[in-house]
């Protein structure tokens, strides 16, 4: 029984062949889980023990086997049907929580902020360093973490709304998660907290940083063809799910010229191949994608200017590279989403 007035947490961690990674995490969360709250483990098919260490430091856990690798979305569905808890918190596997996380991290249901979903300051290098202190979704779909790589004492202090919550440590309200049950399995990886986000929003959810809350995490930024494919590929589907109507018109040029330079960015990179691919995964996905957009639009309860305020035309991430330092095109950007965010405002009078 949850202790009274205190929401129980759910917490969900995914994991696959992550045995040294759980026990050098698992530990710093368990210790911190009171009455009523629960750990829900769903395994992807691990085969170096990575069960075994979980069942050893929690016994008390719940642990998913998951008969097949089907992706982080699919199996994190699964706990999720069966969490119980008021709060539902997905944190990964190679993230370790800092003393008082579970405790700050229920701090906006507590407060009764009137958040849909909210997440923890994320740091990673043994705490000296930013992961993210929100995430930011670029108008051209494009997102990234807040932050990264700055030095921790450059951390918002206070509690704010975010562009997206990280999926790091991203915690969902009962309601919330009711109301937009799931997330998309067909991703595999990446992309789902910026979808889940995104469609929140929509409906009128808001979602914000306790920065009180934090977890160090064990990151790694290097990308695999694979892994640029996915990204690229999610990113494109999450545009055609969640953005309103009006908004992808006006956008339209902005998503064509985005697409060539990217193309340009791949072939440097060296995954233009998987650039190519990502476009045939999303055109042979459309039909499901148009359909889950109409299902997801129709739970719409702001203006596609509410629902674009929260984006932005800066591309600030120093992982962005080049562009990210190109005056002539930040400015460019400013520019357009200016006229954009104007022709909106005149659609919503």
């Amino acid at each position: 029984m949850a202790h009274p007035g205190r929401p129980a947490l759910s917490v969900i961690v995914v994991t696959h062949d992550e045995r040294e990674v759980v026990e050098r995490c698992l530990p710093a969360l368990a210790g911190q889980l009171q009455e009523g709250d629960e750990l829900i483990v769903a395994d992807n098919r691990s085969t170096d023990g990575t069960v075994d260490a979980v069942r050893r430091i929690a016994p008390w856990a719940h642990v998913i086997e998951m008969p097949s690798n089907d992706g982080y979305m699919a199996a994190a569905n699964a706990a999720l049907a069966r969490a119980t808890g008021d709060l539902l918190l997905t944190l990964d596997a190679d993230a370790i929580a800092a003393p008082g996380f579970c405790e700050a991290i229920r701090r906006p249901a507590l407060e009764e902020r009137g958040w849909a979903a909210w997440m923890g300051l994320v740091t990673m290098d043994g705490g000296r360093q930013v992961n993210t202190s929100g995430g930011l979704v670029h108008f051209t779909g494009i997102s990234w973490a807040g932050q990264a790589g700055e030095p921790v004492e450059r951390a918002p202090a206070e509690p704010r709304e975010v562009g997206f919550a990280t999926g790091v440590c991203l915690t969902i309200s009962r309601a919330a998660w009711e109301e937009h049950p799931g997330f998309p399995p067909e991703y595999f990886l990446y992309f789902d907290d910026v979808d889940f986000s995104l469609r929140t929003r929509l409906s009128g959810g808001r979602i914000g940083i306790e920065p009180a809350a934090r977890v160090d995490h064990l990151y790694d930024f290097a990308k695999g063809g694979r892994k640029w494919r996915l990204l690229e590929r999610n990113r494109w589907a999450t545009i055609v799910r969640t953005y309103p109507g009006e908004l992808l018109t006006l956008l339209a040029p902005a998503l064509a010229i985005t697409e060539i330079a990217l193309v340009v960015i791949a072939l440097a990179g060296g995954w233009g191949r998987e650039k190519l691919l990502s476009w045939s995964d999303v055109v042979t996905a459309l039909p499901r994608l148009l359909r889950e957009r109409r299902a997801i639009q129709a739970h719409r309860r702001v203006s596609a200017l509410e629902f674009a305020r929260h984006m932005t035309p800066e591309l600030s991430s120093a992982y962005l590279g080049r562009a990210a330092r190109m005056r002539p095109l930040g400015t460019a950007l400013r520019l357009y989403w200016s006229v954009v965010l104007a022709v909106l405002g005149r659609l919503d009078r």
